[in-house]
């Protein structure tokens, strides 16, 4: 499997398009003095679990995103519980969210910044140390549910940004 790496900086005019210079990114997710090792796209959905609250009223509670990696159209990885990225070149990191910010609309889940805390395998991903979660459309379920254990699934897309330190 051959995985295409582009230099950085057109990586990053691709990933974020022509407006990169007037919208950087938040700086809640910001990754200041890190290169991209890796972008790709992220079709899938996020999965919800009907839960009482602190309050006893029943509501949706996200469980776990599953979706597929994409780059140039084709599959490269998944994306599951962890949470976990794993590349088909057999490299995977887990991250800890460690900022947000809103998505472009209320029903778009927020962008990311999450420190890597674990890699497994040796490959692409290897030597990676955030994760960037961005341009985000769906993946939000509101709403009271009515019985607790049921699951929904809410579609969504995002692009996930793989950076290292320096």
């Amino acid at each position: 499997m051959l995985i295409k790496l582009a230099a950085p900086t057109l990586l990053l005019a691709a990933l974020i398009g022509p407006a990169a210079a007037a919208d950087p990114l938040p700086d809640a997710i910001a990754a200041p003095g890190e290169s991209v090792v890796l972008s790709v796209h992220a079709e899938g959905a996020q999965v919800y679990e009907c839960k009482a609250g602190t309050d006893g009223k029943l509501a949706w509670a996200f469980r776990e995103p599953i979706a597929t990696l994409l780059s140039e159209g084709k599959t490269i990885g998944r994306h599951y519980a962890g949470p976990n990225w794993e590349l088909a070149d057999s490299s995977a990191v887990v991250g800890k969210a460690v900022g947000n910010a809103p998505g472009a609309t209320a029903a778009d889940i927020p962008w990311l910044k999450l420190d890597v805390t674990a890699h497994r395998g040796s490959g692409v991903l290897t030597p990676v140390t955030t994760v960037q979660r961005i341009n985000t459309h769906g993946g939000k379920l509101d709403g009271a549910c009515e019985k607790a254990g049921e699951f929904r699934s809410a579609p969504y897309s995002a692009d996930y940004v793989f950076l290292k330190k320096g």
